[in-house]
């Protein structure tokens, strides 16, 4: 290194990653388990790990899909730092950087020394042992509250949304697709074929990441087009461009102070500094955006990024941007000013690494940390989503301390000035679509989903089961139709 870094500067010194998928359903272990050896496996990394882990100030756990009150008591005790401070985060796929980018500015500041930030599911497993009539093999916690809750629980859609429909990330981000591809100015077809080969090259980076866990090689064709395997789910999404979360992953990564770490004798080959953290966050109401197309606050959080640390997005040498659906990763690569013909995964995204829930961005950070380790000097960038495009948090790192101290902020301020949409929850009448997908079940297309603008401007939604519709939608480019829309929400063509 050039410069002695300051000691109390944060810096990442072990990452642990962990996937099961046993041919005996019985061999299986549950999710706080797979997290504990995912911690173990980050203490195996730093290197003299176990005194590490046993002097751990906090144990901070990203929520999940299972029913732990506090998992990172569980796995504080197992590694031995039954001192430790635990916390549980709310959900979000933000969360893993959030945490990072709070924890490190806590240790910046002095207020704790250590930290491990983990997570993991095992909704493969869980679901097929249930089928297979196993018994759950769940660790039993009662009564058990961690000390501390990181942010807090935001409702991700209105009732007004849930009810016409937009409530769940397979319903949203294809509408925000469509919304892109208008904004492109591109054809149907045109923009089928370019998103294709964009996620293949997701999948070619997956293909060779040891810890993903779906790695055969698909063709741009064979992620666009429709087969019994890769049924359209979300048009123009196949299910080879949905964040893919039925698996078993953990991921664990351990931050601590530059002091600490030379104090436990931790090889400056494995430090890798974070920089610097943005957080902030678009309307929770998709149905108050501006647009459909673009995010003020990841362009904020970015603009911001990059004034803190100096850089721009020309002097990023890897990236990893959320990657649960392709409108995600162009959004956020509009934002930041990255063009997409560039490596925008290390790990190869939720689709073929695996999505799971809350945790990817553990998995992305930990293959972040290797990659700069095997690429001294060089600098990385990771964004982090949740909800639908609504929360973000980018981070900067590299194996060289930053020219100033670590510093986290939240830029929600320059957010909301930013101009909202208003919301016609009540609107019948001629108005004209933004944005739509024609959602598919297994047998076929079951109903068309859009966002449509009134007369006056305001934003409010529509949908229509009628085969014709959603035939002529999946055919011809249906955003700048005009449509009659009744009072219970459904449309017509005009």
């Amino acid at each position: 290194m050039t410069a002695q870094p300051d000691p109390r500067r944060p810096v990442i010194v072990g990452v642990g990653q962990r996937m099961q998928r046993p041919d005996d359903l019985a061999e299986a272990v549950d999710t706080v388990t797979l997290m504990q050896e995912a911690v173990g496996a980050a203490g195996e990394d730093a290197g003299p790990g176990d005194a590490l882990l046993r002097g751990l100030d906090l144990v901070a756990v990203v929520d999940g899909a299972w029913k732990y009150s506090d998992p990172g008591r569980l796995v504080a005790d197992a590694v031995g730092a039954t001192e430790a401070t635990t916390m549980l985060s709310y959900s979000g796929g933000n969360t893993p950087q959030s945490l990072v980018n709070g924890i490190a500015e806590r240790i910046q500041s002095g207020d704790i020394s250590s930290a491990v930030i983990a997570g993991g599911e095992t909704i493969w497993s869980r679901r097929r042992r249930r089928s297979a009539g196993l018994p759950s093999n769940s660790v039993v916690q009662a009564d058990a509250e961690p000390n501390e809750r990181f942010k807090t629980d935001i409702p991700m859609s209105t009732d007004f949304e849930k009810a016409r429909g937009l409530d769940m990330p397979v319903n949203c981000y294809p509408i925000f697709e469509s919304a892109v591809r208008a904004a492109n100015g591109e054809s149907l077809d045109a923009h089928r074929d370019r998103v294709s080969e964009l996620w293949a090259g997701f999948n070619a980076v997956a293909a060779a990441n040891p810890y993903s866990w779906f790695r055969t090689p698909m063709s741009a064709s064979d992620i666009r087009e429709p087969s019994p395997s890769n049924r359209m789910v979300g048009f123009p999404y196949t299910k080879a461009m949905n964040s893919n979360w039925d698996l078993d992953q953990a991921a664990a990564l351990i931050i601590c102070s530059v002091e600490t770490a030379e104090a436990a004798g931790i090889d400056r080959s494995r430090w890798v500094f974070p920089h610097a953290g943005t957080d902030a966050h678009d309307t929770y109401a998709v149905s108050e955006r501006r647009d459909l197309h673009s995010s003020p606050a990841i362009e904020a959080a970015g603009r911001r990024l990059f004034e803190l640390t100096g850089l721009g997005p020309e002097d990023l040498d890897h990236i990893d941007l959320y990657s649960c659906f392709p409108s995600a990763v162009q959004v956020g690569a509009a934002s930041l000013g990255i063009p997409l013909d560039r490596q925008l995964t290390v790990t190869g995204g939720l689709t073929f690494a695996g999505g799971p829930l809350n945790n990817y961005v553990t998995h992305s950070i930990a293959t972040m940390v290797d990659v700069l380790r095997n690429d001294p000097g060089s600098i990385g960038l990771v964004t982090a989503n949740g909800g639908y495009l609504t929360k973000h948090a980018l981070g900067i790192y590299s194996t060289e301390p930053g020219a100033t101290p670590f510093v986290a902020e939240d830029v929600q301020e320059q957010v909301n000035e930013v101009p909202t949409t208003d919301v016609d929850e009540t609107f019948a009448g001629v108005g004209e679509i933004e944005a739509y997908t024609v959602m598919h079940g297994k047998e076929g297309p079951e109903r068309a989903l859009a966002a449509v603008r009134t007369p006056a401007g305001a934003r409010t939604w529509a949908s229509s089961t009628a085969s014709a519709i959603m035939t002529e939608l999946l055919t011809v480019e249906g955003i700048g139709r005009s449509v009659e829309v009744n009072h219970d929400g459904e449309f017509e063509l005009c």
